[in-house]
């Protein structure tokens, strides 16, 4: 499955998608990858596969013969690739539903630049719907619903992959009840000096991106006058 939209390379006439993860076995190696195609012609000009033998099928029980033998781990791409500048240099910026996020090297068929570790992954965790980039770093947002301490945003410098903050995910705002949970899952959205993220906690946070602080929040748990 192509979860997310393409990324077009007008310099190399490619066009970039990111894939899911296989529903049959053997997971084919274009599963849970980043493909380069011919802008003009569709054809693969390469695959950069992440996590190789990735097959999962949702709501499988133990004894149904059409699931998997082994279901998941599910470490889909739900990212688009983002492509940017780092020291003179193309690189493609993708997070991962493992929790980790990578660089590639557009020039050399999609060669891991960096990798660095945001969240912990899962069937719904890790990175879910696409990061932010400015002209210094990558800012990838963590959904981690599942785990014991979701959310939480990382900037990350793109030309060596190394932190440059992080914030953890604030008190939620929606308090305590079933279902409200800190879980950074939408994409990031980037403006000069600022990048925003929604949270399941109902808020939508600005924050500055040398800094990472908080520069506002909106709670949209309440009654909204409509017409």
């Amino acid at each position: 499955g192509i979860w997310s939209a393409p990324t077009i390379d007008e310099g190399r006439k490619r066009l970039y998608v990111a894939t899911g993860n296989a529903y049959s076995a053997p997971a084919h190696k274009s599963s849970d990858a980043v493909v380069a195609l011919d802008l003009e012609t569709g054809a693969i000009r390469w695959m950069r596969q992440l996590t190789p033998g990735d097959v999962y099928l949702s709501n499988c029980r133990a004894g149904n013969p059409n699931c998997p033998e082994t279901n998941g781990p599910d470490f889909d791409f739900g990212s688009p690739p983002v492509l940017a500048r780092a020291d003179g240099r193309d690189v493609l910026v993708i997070g991962q539903k493992s929790g980790i996020a990578f660089a590639l090297d557009p020039a050399h068929d999609g060669e891991v630049m960096w990798e660095y570790r945001a969240g912990q992954g899962g069937v719904l965790g890790g990175i879910e719907w696409g990061a932010a980039v400015d002209g210094e770093n990558a800012y990838f947002a963590v959904s981690d619903i599942l785990q014991p301490k979701p959310g939480g945003i990382h900037a990350v410098r793109l030309a060596t992959g190394q932190r440059a903050w992080f914030t953890p995910p604030p008190t939620a705002v929606c308090g305590t009840g079933r279902g409200c949970n800190a879980a950074q899952s939408a994409a990031v959205t980037g403006i000069p000096g600022v990048v925003f993220s929604g949270s399941n906690d109902g808020a939508l946070r600005a924050y500055e991106t040398k800094t990472g602080a908080v520069v506002w929040a909106f709670d949209t748990n309440k009654d909204f006058t409509t017409v």
